[in-house]
């Protein structure tokens, strides 16, 4: 268990607003969370997420797909990006571009991902819309290690949300996303302090496998 009081340095990828992202801004910024962010980088000039990042001095990158004729291509500039920054870890918020087999690879053991379902089930997009058809009585979040399968990864932790008689899309995603901007940082910290690590396919905590998901809170 790593405890020295350097800050763990990573890289944010995101698409959006960057809701999350400013969550770990305000753990960092209070002392809370022992990170160091070094650069935000997005697929989306216009992302409200960059503005957050700027705002907060950290420095940003925006690599458009369109601007790069193959998809490996844009693989090795995102790639030559994050290396410059020297990350410990590249850490997903929100962002909304599938990652290759071959960046995930070269990147094996060091994405992390939050996805709003409680994985497995409902990989993928429009999870709310899904959940509520589905009829299911909850739903929530999951933070969990990248694979090149989708939403596929070990799982690191969950976050459970009853589902309401009356919960819309919009109820429900605003209660997910407040636990989400809560148990980011918590594993984030975890991680930190060299408790996480993800080996032989698996998510380790403390040095021995994790058999099921830590429930959020803890």
């Amino acid at each position: 268990m790593n405890e020295s009081a350097t800050p763990l340095p990573v890289v944010v990828l995101l698409s959006g607003s960057g809701t999350t992202l400013q969550a770990i801004l305000d753990e960092i910024k209070a002392g809370t969370l022992k990170v160091e962010l070094k650069a935000v980088i997005s697929d989306q000039a216009d992302a409200a997420g960059l503005g957050r990042a700027e705002d907060a001095g950290i420095e940003t990158c925006a690599l458009l797909p369109g601007n790069y004729a193959e998809r490996q291509e844009f693989d090795r500039a995102l790639a030559s990006c994050i290396d410059k920054f020297k990350p410990k870890y590249i850490v997903l918020a929100g962002y909304m571009r599938i990652l290759s087999e071959s960046f995930v690879e070269r990147f094996a053991g060091k994405i992390l991902n939050i996805h709003p379902s409680l994985l497995p089930r409902f990989r993928g997009l429009n999870t709310y819309t899904r959940v509520l058809e589905a009829g299911d009585a909850e739903h929530g979040s999951s933070v969990h290690f990248v694979t090149a399968e989708l939403d596929g990864g070990p799982l690191i932790m969950q976050a459970r949300v009853a589902i309401l008689a009356q919960d819309t899309e919009e109820s429900l995603s605003a209660r997910v996303k407040e636990q989400e901007r809560k148990m980011y940082p918590a594993v984030l910290n975890m991680l930190a302090a060299g408790r996480l690590e993800m080996k032989d396919g698996k998510t380790w905590l403390d040095q021995r496998v994790l058999e099921r998901p830590m429930e959020y809170p803890l």
